[in-house]
């Protein structure tokens, strides 16, 4: 099918917008809780730790629970995935606003319920990236994945703001708020339109829970696609390092690091309306690489900066070109990938896109602790660099893949 046959913009495609308003309010509402939640067990404990805890509860569900996701998005229906999923995270936030209510919550009771979200995340995410290609075509496909990505990354920008906004009101509010953009998300999910046969569920063994990452490593673009990212955000994760930037080396104050951490988003909400209006036609491979090393010396640029302007311009650059890659991977990932396996690839990525941001943030942190920030930021984009350099060695194929029509 051709793009110029079908609905002139993807929102008009049946099913399409239901899904787009679901990701967009579950990620709005995860948001505001999440930086509630900070707030809240910081308030409390006044512990760095406690923060710390905060993220590995989230990001261990995930890594634990991966190839067990997969299996039951290729399984079953992935409406009622995200359906029974979203409904567990409205009912959390509900008991949470009851609980900071009536003064109940404890820093426990915070871990405890960062916990049951980060498992629940772990099944949404997979499951609702796999359900994409089964509501447009695969001609359309590059235009929805940019057009999802805008999105996503305004209720980034948004959704922070709106929690810290809401708990300045009342520390109730963002919860109660949250458990209302669930809900509405759930609403979305069970009402999308498409086309979908269950596949031949297969039994559960070993070799079938973990077939996601045998499939990954039998088609080299997608290894090299997905690794390259892996790579690339854990050697460029200087931004992790913000707050030392805006304080020792630019010298700014909490406003200007407010910019500079919104920068990067904005930067990806542009480029991805960019692509959802134009989306790449040619030479897509040479053009993902292209995007990953401008990302690597965006970073060098910015960490090199002593002025506030050249490190917002050195972020937006970083934000823009992360995003090609994000478009060219997410599209390459759905268009080579069986609907019977889609699940438990989208799982695999999921984990892969956890891992390097996770990991990236604490091996920048490290880093910096033994050669400083500057040296930081230097080493981890020409590293990035160097990487693409070494995959287009490695996985020539890259550079072979022309277009992500289907």
């Amino acid at each position: 099918m051709d793009i110029s046959q079908g609905p002139r913009s993807v929102l008009r495609h049946p099913g399409y917008l239901n899904f787009a308003a679901s990701r967009v309010f579950s990620s709005l509402a995860f948001q505001s809780i999440s930086i509630a939640m900070g707030w809240m067990i910081y308030d409390q404990t006044h512990s760095a730790f406690a923060l710390g805890l905060v993220g590995l509860c989230q990001f261990l569900p995930m890594a634990v629970l991966t190839f067990v996701v997969g299996h039951v998005a290729d399984r079953f229906d992935r409406r009622r995935i995200g359906l029974i999923c979203q409904l567990i995270e409205a009912v959390t936030a509900l008991v949470l606003a009851v609980a900071t209510w009536q003064q109940w919550l404890t820093p426990s009771g915070i871990l405890v319920a960062v916990t049951v979200l980060g498992a629940v995340v772990a099944f949404e995410r997979p499951t609702m990236a796999a359900l994409l290609p089964n509501i447009v075509p695969a001609s359309m496909l590059q235009k929805a994945v940019a057009t999802s990505t805008s999105l996503m990354q305004t209720a980034l920008i948004v959704g922070p703001s709106l929690g810290g906004l809401l708990y300045g009101l009342n520390p109730v509010a963002p919860f109660a708020v949250s458990a209302l953009l669930f809900a509405v998300a759930s609403f979305n999910v069970i009402s999308i339109r498409m086309q979908w046969a269950p596949s031949k569920r297969e039994p559960v063994t070993l070799a079938s829970v973990f077939a996601g990452v045998s499939f990954i490593r039998s088609r080299p673009v997608m290894l090299g696609t997905i690794s390259l990212d892996l790579f690339a955000v854990l050697l460029g994760g200087a931004t992790a390092l913000l707050p030392m930037f805006a304080r020792d080396i630019l010298h700014a104050g909490p406003w200007e690091l407010g910019l500079l951490r919104a920068a990067p988003a904005i930067g990806a909400l542009a480029m991805s309306i960019v692509l959802a209006r134009r989306p790449l036609e040619s030479n897509v491979g040479r053009k993902m690489l292209l995007a990953v090393a401008v990302f690597g010396i965006a970073t060098i640029v910015f960490s090199l900066s002593t002025n506030v302007v050249l490190s917002v311009a050195a972020l937006l650059v970083v934000g823009a070109s992360d995003t090609v890659s994000v478009v060219v991977r997410s599209s390459l990932v759905q268009l080579l990938t069986p609907d019977e396996m889609r699940g438990r690839v989208s799982a695999v990525n999921s984990l892969f896109i956890g891992t390097s941001n996770q990991l990236g943030e604490f091996e920048s942190g490290m880093m910096a602790a033994a050669l400083g920030p500057v040296a930081t930021g230097i080493v981890g984009g020409l590293g990035t660099v160097i990487v693409v350099l070494l995959w287009m060695r490695l996985f020539p194929d890259l550079t072979k893949v022309k277009t992500l029509q289907g």
